[in-house]
């Protein structure tokens, strides 16, 4: 296939750069999925390390008619589910990955997932990535606002990208940016679209997410996202240690409560442990930038999620450290809410607005740190953000959830 060379945007996918590139469209409405390999050699190129990306199509059970794109960039494998919202499944280093085990196998096509079945989590049933995108029209626990039921984390996860391109610099370092667009829309509801980006660079251990959200319609809208981040083995594991720059950290609800004073450190895998959820506000650096470290015990393993706060401007930690069996996994969980119900969340003030013709721009990066050199100095990071400004733990939540 001959790449088309662009020098300006495909139609609703804009690229960053003014500089001529190599442009592949995947998928889009008059194209379907279909099997995809490009390498740098194919290209003419020759970057420090080789890189490649293919596109390939899954059959069978419920992920029948899932298309996947896996990037090689030498370093790091990474894989996206266009038929789940460009969610990333998967990311490794070597034998090291960034992900989770859940009880989920099928990477499931959202055709046979039920949103609203079991009282609002049917989310649950196509849950198993590395990040998925939560929003944008509501995330949060399922539960009636308004007078309509609205299901877990919202939609985005299971919208199939209505467009997807790959895009590669001509000139080095030779970034390789995944971009694909995605629809909300409902008659008289809501007409959002988000354009999505992954962006890496050939020999990195690091991939970014550059996300951004348009109010398509006439109306000002409510929106929300949250950005699931998942991990597991090896980095998760009894007396691993998350840390971040914490201005006030709060328990989700009573059950977190009683766990408070270990917030930030894990247990192993524990039976009918289930989850605890702790709210967390960030502090940030002078433009904005924040950093989470989630690392193994010792200290020689972990990874690094940098967010934007002027725009996710709030953290949730996700701690289900129940059996490996049900889903031995903690979230890192930068976004513009909590995970209340939408409803708990105005009197929070964290159910921003849109208006129409706006955009919102959402940025997350994520970094393998592959040995203790890499840990400490992410750790330095957060601590310079910290700046020996205090953490304020407040013992109790901040909303009282209806029984």
């Amino acid at each position: 296939m001959k790449p088309l060379r662009l020098l300006v945007a495909l139609s609703g996918l804009a690229a960053t750069s003014p500089a001529l590139a190599w442009d592949y469209v995947l998928l889009d409405s008059d194209k379907p999925a279909q099997a995809f390999e490009l390498t740098s050699a194919e290209l003419g190129i020759h970057p420090d390390v080789p890189f490649k990306i293919s596109m390939r199509l899954l059959h069978g059970g419920r992920q029948e008619g899932v298309s996947l794109v896996d990037i090689d960039n030498g370093t790091m494998k990474m894989t996206v589910i266009p038929t789940r919202g460009m969610n990333v499944l998967q990311a490794s280093v070597g034998p090291v990955r960034l992900g989770w085990d859940s009880p989920v196998k099928e990477v499931v096509n959202p055709a046979f997932i039920e949103l609203n079945g079991r009282a609002g989590l049917g989310w649950l049933e196509g849950f198993n990535e590395l990040v998925t995108r939560c929003g944008y029209e509501w995330v949060g626990h399922p539960g009636i606002d308004n007078g309509e039921l609205l299901t877990l984390h919202g939609r985005a996860a299971n919208i199939p990208a209505s467009k997807v391109v790959l895009h590669i610099d001509e000139q080095p370092p030779y970034a390789i940016h995944l971009r694909g667009e995605l629809k909300e829309q409902a008659f008289k509801k809501v007409d959002f679209s988000v354009v999505t980006e992954l962006v890496t660079l050939p020999g990195s251990t690091r991939f970014e997410l550059q996300d951004v959200l348009t109010n398509q319609g006439d109306y000002s809208k409510e929106y929300q996202a949250l950005y699931h981040s998942n991990f597991s083995t090896p980095l998760l594991e009894e007396g691993a240690r998350f840390v971040a720059p914490v201005k006030q950290v709060s328990p989700f609800n009573d059950k977190a409560r009683a766990d408070l004073p270990t917030w930030d450190s894990y247990r192993a895998p524990t039976r009918d442990y289930d989850e605890t959820v702790y709210n967390l506000v960030p502090y940030a650096d002078a433009q904005g930038y924040s950093l989470a470290v989630l690392h193994n015990k010792a200290g020689s393993l972990g990874v690094a999620v940098g967010f934007d706060t002027r725009t996710l401007p709030v953290f949730s930690l996700w701690k289900n450290t129940d059996t490996h069996g049900q889903g031995y996994v903690t979230g890192l969980e930068p976004g513009t809410s909590f995970s209340y119900n939408r409803r708990y969340q105005r009197p929070l003030n964290l159910v921003p607005q849109i208006g129409p013709g706006e955009t919102r721009r959402f940025a997350i990066s994520y970094e393998l740190l592959r040995d203790r050199a890499g840990v400490d100095q992410a750790l330095a990071q957060v601590r310079q953000i910290q700046a020996g400004r205090p953490t304020e733990v407040r013992e109790t939540p901040l909303v009282k959830l209806d029984q």
